[in-house]
């Protein structure tokens, strides 16, 4: 029998760690952490999120502030609204939510964030310390499977991992993360030029989905025993939901589940864990502890 790894449980465990270190700052005079987000135009599932995360800020007692932008804004507005944020001595963190307009370079955006207020931890500072071992912000995704991974006690020293997506802020990440010294596991890194994938998968002992490819993963991919950790989030139509759409992982979770030692749900597994490790990652930059 499998165990589900609840990224809610976790998720909820953690905002009431980061709760009660927020009331002692409080109470020994210390600012309030204070998380910003500016959110470019109307994406449904953008506005889902950022509403969440002024959600968590309210339930682990932050200051937050959320700055709507038109989709016409230019490039160079957006950068201003950016460079404001990065001299607000109030704000501690900030992120810019993706997508942004086809107009606008993320890599520009992305770059113009202060590395010190990268809540995101998608910062090329953040991530070259991160690749360097150093303290840093990690990207929020990688950074709350970790969490899920610890507080499972699941161990991956010496054990085959094998990561199915190759994205700069989860699938590349979470290969260095998982093979540094103190985690020490073998990391395989796959992709749509890899040849043999099933084959490959077939062979690990913890399975990390990140391909954006609803059920991809299917049974006969799946050793017995196998850790498998589901971050694809996917919109697909269901006609069984009032919305008319339902969130679907990479994994063919029904059939998978019964062979797994361990998996995560989708929703309720990684999800949460992201939005909990930029709340981490605002209290990091509040207690000025990074660097």
């Amino acid at each position: 029998m499998y165990t589900l790894i609840d990224g809610n449980k976790i998720a909820s465990e953690i905002k009431s760690e980061i709760a009660r270190e927020v009331a002692r700052m409080v109470s020994s005079g210390i600012k309030i952490p204070h998380l910003a987000a500016i959110l470019v135009g109307r994406n449904p599932s953008s506005e889902t999120y950022v509403n969440n995360k002024v959600k968590d800020c309210e339930e682990v007692g932050f200051k937050s502030t959320l700055l709507r932008l038109s989709e016409e804004i230019t490039e160079n507005d957006l950068l201003a609204k950016i460079r404001e944020l990065n001299e607000d001595d109030d704000v501690d963190a900030f992120i810019v939510q993706l997508p942004l307009p086809g107009h606008i370079s993320e890599s520009s955006v992305t770059e113009a964030i202060d590395p010190s207020k990268d809540a995101d931890g998608f910062h090329p500072v953040n991530l070259g310390r991160m690749v360097a071992g150093l303290p840093g912000y990690l990207p929020a995704t990688p950074f709350g499977v970790i969490e899920l991974l610890d507080r499972y006690g699941i161990n991956v020293s010496g054990r085959n991992c094998v990561i199915l997506g190759r994205s700069n802020i989860v699938g590349r990440p979470l290969s260095i993360l998982l093979s540094q010294k103190g985690r020490d596991a073998t990391v395989t890194l796959v992709h749509s030029r890899t040849r043999n994938i099933p084959e490959l998968v077939r062979k690990a002992d913890i399975v990390i989905a990140a391909l954006g490819s609803p059920g991809f993963v299917k049974a006969d991919m799946i050793s017995d025993g196998a850790v498998v950790i589901d971050v694809g989030t996917t919109r697909v139509e269901s006609p069984l939901s009032k919305k008319g759409w339902r969130l679907a992982g990479d994994v063919d979770f029904d059939n998978v589940a019964p062979k797994c030692s361990y998996i995560s749900p989708v929703p309720g597994g990684v999800g949460p864990m992201t939005r909990v490790a930029l709340l981490k990652n605002t209290l990091l930059a509040a207690m000025r502890r990074v660097r």
